[in-house]
């Protein structure tokens, strides 16, 4: 199905089929027992292969379900490897303009996605796990592109990203390292006051 789902000639009809409807029903499913998290896990790879292509078409469907709260809950309950593919999802679908103007156009959402993601570094930072820092990290640097986000996350950017907590669990790994400086740097308050577009999340 994941082969179905990226090929360019066939993920148009995947996607006007509705397919990945048919998979929701397994990432809404609770139990840790292995038959069912290799079903969650299965189900997030063929979403996992549809966000990888990077086509527009996906996104814009995607944007349509309910993908992203699902998503969600299992970056925060899943196993470490179903946290690891939804959360590369929710990374793809940011990395898109109409999925981070999507994200931020209400505080709901934001606050949404900015408790999960706040909520995995507390974790990681007890079980560090570079893989799962890595999209972690580049989901909080593609907010911070958001004027409003950027706002938001000013006061609420989780302390262990800012005090070198992650230092050791990143020596090897250039590109997370780059993302948390630019992060910070993109945090970093402003000299100047904020105008008219600077505006608050907070509700």
């Amino acid at each position: 199905m994941q082969c179905v789902a990226s090929h360019p000639d066939t993920r148009s009809a995947f996607l006007q089929a509705n397919i990945p409807y048919f998979l929701y029903p397994f990432l809404h499913t609770v139990s840790k027992t292995r038959p069912f998290e290799y079903l969650r896990l299965t189900s997030l790879g063929v979403i996992g292969a549809l966000v990888k292509t990077d086509e527009q078409e996906v996104i814009n469907f995607l944007l349509t379900t309910e993908i992203i709260p699902l998503c969600l809950k299992i970056m925060e309950s899943g196993s470490e490897l179903s946290k690891t593919v939804a959360t590369f999802i929710l990374q793809k679908i940011l990395l898109d303009e109409t999925g981070l103007t999507y994200i931020c156009q209400t505080y709901e959402r934001f606050s949404h996605v900015a408790m999960i993601l706040g909520k995995m570094i507390l974790q990681l930072a007890k079980e560090q796990s570079a893989r799962l820092l890595k999209h972690v990290v580049r989901c909080y640097l593609r907010l911070s592109d958001n004027g409003r986000a950027r706002e938001a996350l000013r006061q609420c950017l989780p302390d262990q990203l800012k005090d070198g907590t992650f230092l050791n669990c990143l020596k090897d790994d250039n590109s997370t390292k780059r993302w948390l400086s630019q992060l910070l740097k993109n945090l970093e308050t402003p000299g100047m006051p904020t105008g008219p577009g600077g505006m608050n999340l907070a509700p």
